[in-house]
C-alpha cells in the first residue's frame, strides 16, 4: 500500500490513477489530518509526501514520521515544487529515500518509487555486523558500542550500514551519495564529509575505524560479519 500526501487535486489524481493502473494499491490525502489519521489504522510500505501543505509541512511530517520507531524504516519520496539544489539536501538529509521535482513524469515516478522498494527490501534482510567494538543491526535500527546503544539520525545510520556492509572496501562519494540519499550531486558537495565527521564524533573512540582514503571515498576497518 502506497499513500500519497497532495493537496493538489488535479496531481493527486493522476498519480493515484497512474498507480493504481500500475499494479500498485494506493490512498491518497489532501491534508495532513486524513494522513495521520490512516496512519494509526495502517503502515503502508511507501509513502509519497508534498513539502507545501495546508495544516502542516512536509518537512515536519517527515522528521516526525523519522522520529517515530513504528514509521522510521518506511520509505518516503517527496514530490514537491521545491527544486533547488539546497531544497533537496534539506529533504534528503530530514530523511527522504528520494526527492522528486514537479513538474515530473508518470513513468519516471514508477520507476523511482520501484527503485526506493527494491533498496528497501534489500536492506531488510536479517543481518549484523561487528566491526571492532561497533555492532549493527540494520534491520532492528540498532548501533551499539561496547554495549552500549548509539543514537544516530537516520542518513548517519544509513551511512554506517553502508559502510559496514562494505566492510574493508573503499566506498566513493558517489557510491554513497547515491545509496544513502539517492541523488547524484553535481560539482563540489560536503554533505558526505560532514556526516562522516558526525558519525565519528556520535561513535568516540570506535569512530577511528571509519579511513579517509584521499581523493577517494571512505572505509571501515575489516572484521567478519557476526
Amino acid at each position: 500500500m502506497i499513500y500519497l500526501l497532495e493537496d493538489d487535486n488535479s496531481i493527486r489524481k493522476l498519480v493515484s490513477y497512474t498507480l493504481n493502473n500500475n499494479g500498485m494499491e494506493s490512498k491518497d490525502f489532501a491534508v495532513p489530518s486524513e494522513f495521520w489519521a490512516a496512519m494509526k489504522e495502517n503502515t503502508p510500505g511507501l509513502i509519497l509526501l508534498d513539502i507545501m501543505l495546508p495544516e502542516e509541512d512536509g518537512l515536519s511530517i517527515l522528521s516526525k514520521l523519522r522520529k517515530n520507531p513504528d514509521t522510521a524504516r518506511i520509505p518516503v519520496i517527496m514530490l514537491t515544487a521545491k527544486a533547488t539544489e539546497f531544497d533537496k539536501v534539506i529533504g534528503l538529509d530530514t530523511g527522504a529515500d528520494d526527492y522528486i521535482a514537479k513538474p515530473f513524469g508518470m513513468m519516471e515516478l514508477i520507476s523511482r518509487i520501484k527503485a526506493v522498494l527494491r533498496r528497501t527490501n534489500e536492506t531488510e534482510s536479517f543481518k549484523e555486523y561487528q566491526v571492532g567494538s561497533i555492532y549493527v543491526c540494520p534491520s532492528k535500527h540498532i548501533v551499539k558500542v561496547n554495549g552500549l546503544t548509539v543514537s544516530l539520525s537516520l542518513k548517519e545510520f544509513n551511512l554506517l550500514c553502508l559502510l559496514v556492509e562494505k566492510n574493508g572496501c573503499v566506498v566513493n562519494r558517489d557510491e554513497i551519495l547515491n545509496a544513502v540519499w539517492g541523488y547524484s550531486f553535481d560539482g563540489e558537495n560536503r554533505t558526505v564529509d560532514v556526516h562522516i565527521r558526525k558519525l565519528r564524533q556520535k561513535l568516540g573512540d570506535a569512530g577511528n575505524c571509519i579511513e579517509t582514503v584521499k581523493g577517494v571515498g571512505y572505509k571501515i576497518g575489516v572484521s567478519g560479519n557476526v
